[in-house]
């Protein structure tokens, strides 16, 4: 039984990265493209939903005016945004994985912040039963993947271990 323990926790990390990528990616890919702006200057240009989605109440004080939004504002929104593309890929194809699903974690913790203190969403009750409500029992079931690679790695089958096996090869080919 001992092989069917290996082979688990190999399995594993592979199979929450996969849950990642069939539940979650499209999601934070999709709400990524609202928060560009138009054209190919959208890549640096936010859209106004993004400042909208992300700083919300900061956005309202300056009238839903993004040029009025600072340079502190920009940078947030932007880091946002490429962090909803960038850490996601990431993890999908297992490179530097565990900073990612770490960066994830994060990620999803702000979200549900400016959820309930930016948005008015109701907070609702941890463990009430309540299996639909948005937070934050939701947001564990986004979390609990995200710490299994955290904790067990990308798995055999990511760029991460690809890396290990280069560096080891290198480190015994140099120690002989």
């Amino acid at each position: 039984m001992r092989w069917l323990q290996t082979a688990g926790l190999q399995l594993i990390p592979v199979l929450a990265r996969a849950l990642f990528a069939f539940t979650l990616l499209a999601f934070f890919w999709k709400s990524a493209l609202t928060k560009l702006g138009d054209g190919i200057t959208g890549l640096w240009t936010p859209s106004a939903g993004a400042y909208g989605q992300i700083l919300p109440l900061q956005f309202e004080a300056v009238g839903y005016d993004p040029s009025a939004m600072s340079t502190l504002n920009w940078a947030i929104v932007m880091l946002g945004t490429y962090a909803e593309f960038i850490l996601p890929a990431c993890i999908v194809i297992g490179f530097m994985t565990r900073l990612a699903a770490l960066g994830m974690v994060g990620f999803i913790i702000v979200m549900s912040l400016v959820d309930v203190t930016g948005h008015g969403v109701a907070l609702g009750s941890l463990l009430d039963g309540n299996p639909s409500g948005l937070i934050p029992d939701q947001r564990l079931f986004w979390i609990f993947p995200l710490m299994v690679i955290v904790f067990f790695g990308a798995g055999p089958l990511s760029i991460d271990r690809r890396i290990q096996l280069h560096r080891q090869k290198t480190k015994d080919e140099g120690s002989s």
